[in-house]
């Protein structure tokens, strides 16, 4: 069964987590790109942030070159965005019929889930979701051992 590591990357730590799953697994690789860029201004990044995740705010997306709907199995790969999925994640998994799939979500942080868990099971209804990896990092410097992720990995049917 062919699998498929989809993710969302703003600063390249959630990217590079997945470009190795994907490497691993030998899945297909997709890339969520928003339309409009963020800013690079980290202060001002925050804040629009934070207001589009409590807003429940959706970015649109740039087409997306895979259907997800074709695949069984999907990893789906965010940072962590004031304690839940960044809103293009929400965006993409608002796109894909969920009924019967296997998810493997990943999240990279700076040391807080927050309720990604459980906003995950609410937004993949129908799907079989299994517990989601927490790579944590620091500055760009990745904090989780790399065997917790080649466990993880390996979990993956």
């Amino acid at each position: 069964m062919k699998k498929l590591v989809v993710y969302y990357s703003l600063s390249g730590n959630t990217r590079a987590v997945a470009k190795r799953i994907a490497r691993t697994l030998r899945a297909d690789l997709l890339e969520i790109r928003t339309v409009k860029t963020y800013p690079d201004d980290y202060d001002v990044l925050l804040g629009l942030g934070e207001k589009e995740v409590k807003s429940g705010y959706m970015p649109q997306l740039a087409p997306l070159p895979i259907d997800a709907n074709a695949y069984e199995s999907i990893v789906i790969g965010t940072p962590v965005w004031w304690s839940t999925y960044a809103p293009a994640v929400k965006k993409f998994m608002s796109t894909v019929k969920w009924k019967g799939k296997k998810v493997y979500p990943f999240t990279t942080n700076g040391g807080e889930l927050g309720h990604t868990p459980s906003d995950f099971r609410k937004a993949l209804r129908g799907a079989a979701v299994s517990p989601v990896l927490s790579v944590r990092f620091e500055e760009g410097v990745q904090l989780t051992e790399d065997g917790d992720i080649k466990e993880w990995i390996a979990s993956i049917v």
